[in-house]
């Protein structure tokens, strides 16, 4: 019976896809910030609106959710993984924000065409983010060791993050990519909002194709991050995926907000980085000290805002004389 519930929260974001794309913004514009910050907060909206469900669900154990004693076996616990899984992705979504802005600049990507880059890239976010996940908690219920594994990734992710200043884009490396340019020739320019086109005859694609696997490519390589971190949550795979794709779904918008401030808010990602540390020593050292999810969802909370208030005391450098 719990297909049920999976079923319709699948068709719910499907349905707001479909009216994001087919019917608000059918034609190419530009995004304007006033629009954006609307869409940003409807959809934290109906994140928090959803953990309330969630909250009843679990509380009410419909259609058989919380009867494990493994996973959540009351409403308030349930409600409060999804809250803390929700927060978390959030925040490391803002690296992924920082990274696309570098993408469509090195690609010089119109401001009208940005928004359906990113609607296509979501829906391929969906369907990743849904593998890596059943598979992630398949792992996790034959190899509980496989928890540790998760836990030093994101330790060494975050190193890795604490020695590198800033993001680095070369799309000529990247293996999807070349394996792409191997197979169709690719135009010197745009072709409107069109992905593929022909060239002399011959199928080809277009700069904004390149772009958007460009945009796919990376997400897979921030959902190695952000997958085991939900994980430190909670092992529920129903919240796991659910607290995944509300943080997607505001991908789109908040990037929107966020991406002309990326050098303002340079903080970020040292709270980026102390959250990637924080949550994989939370996965190593699980069985001796167990964190209680609600420490976590202050210690994240905690983190963003300092970041935030750090970047915005900051003063702008001087620009150098000319």
């Amino acid at each position: 019976m719990q297909f049920l519930i999976w079923f319709g929260f699948l068709v719910i974001v499907l349905l707001v896809l479909a009216l994001d794309l087919g019917l608000i913004h059918r034609r190419d514009k530009v995004i304007q910030l006033k629009e954006s910050i609307g869409w940003t907060a409807f959809y934290v909206l109906l994140a928090l609106l959803f953990g309330v469900l969630v909250y009843f669900i679990y509380k009410h154990h419909w259609f058989g959710f919380g009867t494990s004693r493994a996973l959540h076996a009351t409403g308030r616990e349930a409600a409060l993984a999804f809250y803390t899984g929700y927060l978390i992705e959030e925040s490391l979504s803002l690296d992924n924000i920082f990274v696309i802005s570098l993408v469509f600049r090195y690609f010089a990507v119109p401001l009208q065409l940005q928004h359906r880059v990113l609607f296509w890239g979501i829906l391929g976010a969906i369907v990743m983010r849904g593998l890596m996940i059943g598979v992630g908690a398949a792992l996790i219920l034959h190899f509980e060791w496989i928890m540790y594994v998760f836990g030093a990734i994101l330790l060494l992710t975050a190193l890795k993050m604490a020695r590198t200043e800033s993001e680095e884009i070369h799309p000529d490396r990247n293996p999807v990519v070349r394996a792409v340019r191997r197979i169709y020739p690719v135009t010197s320019h745009f072709e409107g909002h069109q992905f593929f086109t022909r060239l002399a005859g011959r199928r080809a694609i277009t700069p904004l194709f390149l772009t958007l696997l460009i945009v796919e490519s990376s997400d897979v390589v921030f959902a190695v991050d952000s997958v085991p971190a939900i994980f430190s949550v909670t092992r529920d795979p129903f919240i796991v995926f659910t607290s995944n794709i509300f943080a997607i779904l505001g991908l789109r918008s908040l990037y929107f907000v966020l991406a002309s401030l990326t050098v303002r808010f340079q903080y970020l990602r040292h709270s980026i980085v102390a959250l990637l540390a924080y949550i994989g020593v939370k996965m190593l050292i699980s069985k001796l000290v167990p964190i209680p999810n609600h420490v976590s969802l202050i210690v994240v909370a905690g983190l963003l805002t300092l970041g935030i208030l750090l970047s915005l005391r900051r003063r702008p450098e001087p620009e150098a004389d000319l």
